[in-house]
């Protein structure tokens, strides 16, 4: 395998990772949202916040491509 084979399976398995770990996250502030009792304000504030990290990450690999693209 070349080294841009090497890169490609790097990139795939951080995604991937990284969505799991939001994945599990969020079913853990569920789980103490939902057996605390949280208003739903408090409820909205938390999956903001938990929606916000994952839209960074996303933002992230979307500069990312187009810098990539562009040949930056």
């Amino acid at each position: 395998m070349i080294a841009e084979n090497y890169e490609t399976i790097e990139t795939v398995v951080l995604y991937v990772t990284l969505f799991g770990l939001f994945a599990l996250m969020s079913y853990a502030v569920h789980d103490v949202l939902k057996k605390n009792d949280v208003p739903l304000i408090g409820r909205i504030v938390a999956y903001g916040v938990l929606g916000l990290g994952a839209l960074g990450f996303v933002a992230k690999g979307v500069i990312e491509l187009f810098w990539l693209s562009t040949g930056v």
